[in-house]
């Protein structure tokens, strides 16, 4: 029985189609999370339990960490709090919340049957953190370098970038 991939999948698509076309950054961040968590989902049914983990706190929780800290950096005043007001609606936490609904109904159905427990759903075998791990620095060193480097540059270049001078401090006040 196929259904919860097919389900996780569709609501990934979905959801992926929604952040690219939603105007809004707010809903737009709210469907890349259901989209994310749906991905999570996906690796979950498939047999690889610790991607699932990575994505849900690599990428969904470094997401919303990363946009409640741009939202405090950027300091954009009342204004700005009541035009998310206005933005955050029971309309636009509708489509998240059905979503989210059924990405529940398929972790409530694999966690509460014994189809996951005796075979796996796609994968002929579970991923464990120590295979992750001996591919990722064995294999994909340079890869994993590579990345590394990338991220500190756009770190340094971040930094930079979001650095106000004194000048321009001075003069807003």
């Amino acid at each position: 029985m196929m259904w919860p991939f097919y389900l996780m999948a569709l609501v990934a698509i979905v959801s992926t189609i929604r952040v690219v076309t939603n105007a809004n950054p707010v809903h737009a961040l709210l469907s890349l999370i259901v989209s994310l968590l749906a991905v999570a989902g996906i690796f979950l049914i498939i047999g690889a339990p610790f991607a699932a983990a990575l994505e849900v706190i690599v990428y969904a929780g470094a997401i919303m960490v990363l946009f409640v800290f741009v939202v405090m950096m950027l300091n954009l005043g009342q204004h700005t709090v009541d035009q998310e007001r206005k933005w955050l609606t029971s309309d636009a936490w509708a489509y998240p919340a059905l979503m989210s609904f059924l990405m529940g109904l398929c972790l409530v159905w694999m966690l509460g049957s014994d189809y996951t427990q005796t075979q796996h759903v796609l994968g002929t075998q579970m991923v464990g953190p120590k295979a992750v791990g001996q591919a990722l620095f064995t294999h994909y060193l340079l890869l994993v370098e590579v990345a590394a480097m990338l991220l500190l540059a756009a770190l340094v270049a971040a930094f930079h970038l979001g650095k106000r001078e004194p000048s321009a401090e001075e003069d807003t006040e």
